[in-house]
């Protein structure tokens, strides 16, 4: 087996693969530990870390996060915990340095029996089917390296190696979005049981993360539209804070904050490529899709992707004629997951979702059902599913009711897509 990419959601395909009794190559093209967004794991992802066999490391490496909190109205916060939710999700989850998740997973995956090599990066693969894939790489000296595989597991993230060689990668249209986010000391926590919540705060132009880390580091992130982040002037330091600044119940938790890492930005342009698999092949996490960074939905989406993608190769070689009949069940199920996370991503920012997150309210079970699925049970709860599509229906009849402040957030996405599409859509310089 051949696994192309280091990250969480590769490491767990090549995990459990290996659990299989499967021999198992995987390359990552960077050498760990690497930065990475996404800190906030959500609830859904702690079953997969217990099959990885990993709790106790992601226990030493993160904070406890019982849920996650907004501003309400009366100035303060309201939080939604995670032990609210309808399903069996977990009621906590944690929050983690991505370079020690990642590392501490890929470490475990060669400790495991992985074949886990690093700075090898795959230039072409030739994909024959079930048992014939050749994938072409080199390592960090330049030397070829040749490896045959029974199948291959695309988790090579926002690369997308397999999107870009079959030409399947597309822009998503309906959604579009810039990231500026650095590590701060000195910023005040929450009190009490709240210390490990993730905090989220709407401005303008977007909305803000601050996502609590070990040794007194929080994780303060801002989404924004990319016409807003082309404005930036001078350094991206003075860019950050001054949007923060805008954000008054934001910036009263910064009065001793300082900055303890570069100030990053990165062109968060959303895609989904046309096909998630083919003969010998499938795609996990990002190399298919990418939808935005909201509660870090896609680590878990990556992970659980990971673990259906090796029982999906498991099932397949041990019946290699149903391949495709096997392969349409699981994209099915991945693309319901993502579908749900994305409803509610294209619309987080709007009018509308502002005002119900601000006001909440458990009639019908609505706050619960959502809190479900802010803790990642997206797949197979069908009393969840049921109360997510009734806070649909809510959510566009509260849009009728104000409807010429929803008809002014569709005219605004749409012309949004319209400037990216039209040129304005080049990737934000991190410099």
């Amino acid at each position: 087996m051949l696994v192309v990419g280091g990250g969480p959601g590769g490491s767990t395909a090549a995990t459990l693969l290996c659990k299989q009794g499967l021999r198992v190559v995987q390359l990552e093209k960077d050498r760990h530990p690497r930065f990475h967004i996404g800190e906030s794991l959500l609830p859904a992802n702690l079953p997969i870390l217990d099959a990885l066999g990993v709790m106790d490391k992601v226990r030493a490496l993160g904070v406890l996060k019982l849920g996650a909190d907004f501003p309400s109205q009366d100035g303060n916060y309201q939080t939604f915990h995670f032990r609210r939710s309808l399903g069996s999700t977990p009621p906590h989850a944690f929050q983690v340095k991505r370079e020690e998740f990642d590392q501490m997973l890929f470490e475990h995956a060669r400790a495991s029996g992985v074949d886990a090599r690093e700075n090898v990066k795959v230039e072409k693969v030739d994909l024959g089917g079930v048992g014939q894939v050749v994938a072409h790489a080199k390592d960090a000296a330049g030397a070829a390296l040749t490896i045959r595989a029974k199948y291959l597991v695309d988790a090579s993230g926002r690369d997308t190696l397999l999107g870009n060689a079959l030409k399947l990668k597309r822009k998503n249209d309906a959604h579009q979005s810039a990231a500026i986010f650095a590590h701060f000391t000195g910023v005040e926590a929450r009190p009490g049981d709240d210390a490990g919540n993730i905090s989220i705060y709407n401005f303008e132009h977007g909305w803000c993360w601050f996502i609590p880390l070990r040794e007194g580091v929080m994780s303060i992130g801002c989404v924004c539209r990319p016409e807003y982040l082309k404005q930036r002037r001078g350094r991206n330091e003075e860019f950050l804070l001054a949007t923060l600044a805008s954000m008054p119940d934001a910036q009263r938790r910064m009065q001793q904050a300082r900055i303890v890492s570069d100030v990053r930005v990165t062109g968060n342009y959303s895609y989904t490529c046309e096909r998630m698999h083919g003969p010998g092949w499938v795609m996990v996490g990002d190399a298919w899709a990418f939808v935005d960074p909201v509660f870090s939905s896609g680590v878990y989406l990556a992970m659980h992707s990971g673990k259906q993608a090796a029982a999906l190769v498991g099932a397949i070689l041990e019946q290699p004629a149903r391949e495709a009949a096997l392969q349409a069940a699981f994209e099915k199920r991945i693309r319901r997951g993502v579908r749900v996370f994305s409803w509610f991503i294209y619309r987080f920012n709007s009018p509308v979702m502002r005002h119900l997150f601000a006001h909440p309210g458990n009639q019908w079970q609505l706050e619960q059902g959502v809190i479900s699925m802010l803790a990642g049970d997206v797949f197979d709860n069908p009393l969840v599913m049921r109360k997510l599509k009734l806070f649909k229906f809510v959510y566009a009849c509260y849009g009728v009711r104000d409807l010429r402040r929803w008809l002014g957030e569709l005219l605004e996405r749409r012309r949004q897509a319209k400037v990216a599409f039209s040129g304005g859509n080049t990737p934000v310089d991190p410099a």
